[in-house]
């Protein structure tokens, strides 16, 4: 199986068009239906149902682009260990991460890997915990952050640190002159969320049921400075993660709503498909992260 048709048949899967798979690899469209066609022989099955419009991806096209994704990342595996052996962490390395540990916790890690080893090109995914999972799962990348609650039998999943969240409102909310306040004066109150999916709003949803809070209004926004810049405006509470208040905190901008008796801990995860396991430019990302832990 040549690996050229690999490539080509995991841009066609990903791009759906053999224009634009022709014109990402550089190659003619012939080329491209050529490559396609071999590895259909060779397989003995369909991949592609084609039509005029759409190019669909056949059952047994799916259960190729999962090895194929696989046997693409070892060969690059393969090529940084020989890298490595002469000494040199070269290559790409693209991180998955969950919002807050994208936008918050990694930064500065990313800053230090830069500095240390300047010919490894770094590339980051934002989403939510679900779409991280799913993307570390299809290898679209090296190592996925998350912030969520993640069980997967295909994954390597581990805990790196952990985080604490907060409830938190406006600085001119009534509660906030409160020293501590309870359940019951969270009942009926606005409030701002992550998108379902996402680690925190996972926490936030574990919060309402285990208190047995009644919303009054509930506004999702599917990014944590949106969430932030809603609470300011006094649009609703909030529970978000000591790291991404941590400068609004400073300016008086929002407020900690202590709960009464009650404090919530998270674990931050990092995962990775067992493809991926002593490939050395990952190795040094688990480095830095348990440094910082």
């Amino acid at each position: 199986m040549q690996f050229d048709a690999l490539r080509t048949f995991i841009t066609l899967v990903e791009v759906n068009n053999f224009t634009k798979a022709s014109e990402i690899l550089h190659i003619s469209q012939p080329s491209v239906s050529l490559h396609i066609k071999n590895l259909e022989q060779e397989l003995q099955t369909t991949l592609f149902i084609r039509s005029p419009k759409s190019v669909q991806i056949t059952p047994t096209g799916e259960i190729l682009y999962k090895r194929a994704k696989q046997m693409m990342a070892i060969a690059e595996a393969a090529r940084e260990d020989i890298l490595t052996y002469h000494h040199e962490i070269q290559g790409t390395l693209v991180i998955g991460a969950s919002f807050t540990i994208g936008e918050y916790i990694l930064p500065p890690i990313i800053a230090s890997l830069q500095q240390q080893f300047p010919q490894l090109e770094l590339q980051v995914i934002i989403g939510n915990t679900k779409e991280i999972i799913q993307y570390t799962k299809l290898l679209q990348v090296d190592i996925g952050l998350i912030e969520g609650q993640a069980q997967d039998h295909e994954l390597i999943i581990k805990p790196f640190m952990q985080d604490e969240l907060f409830i938190v409102s406006a600085s001119n909310n009534p509660l906030a002159k409160e020293s501590t306040i309870t359940v019951a004066d969270l009942q009926q109150q606005n409030w701002v969320a992550r998108e379902e999916g996402s680690g925190t709003r996972y926490y936030l949803d574990h919060l309402f049921r285990a208190n047995g809070l009644q919303v009054r209004s509930l506004l999702t926004i599917s990014s944590n400075q949106g969430v932030k810049e809603s609470v300011i405006q006094g649009l609703g509470l909030s529970l978000l993660s000591a790291s991404v208040i941590e400068r609004e905190l400073k300016n008086n901008d929002i407020k900690i709503l202590p709960l009464e008796e009650q404090h919530f801990i998270r674990t931050f995860s990092y995962l990775y498909s067992p493809t991926m396991k002593n490939k050395r430019n990952v190795d040094i990302l688990l480095e830095a992260l348990l440094k910082k832990a």
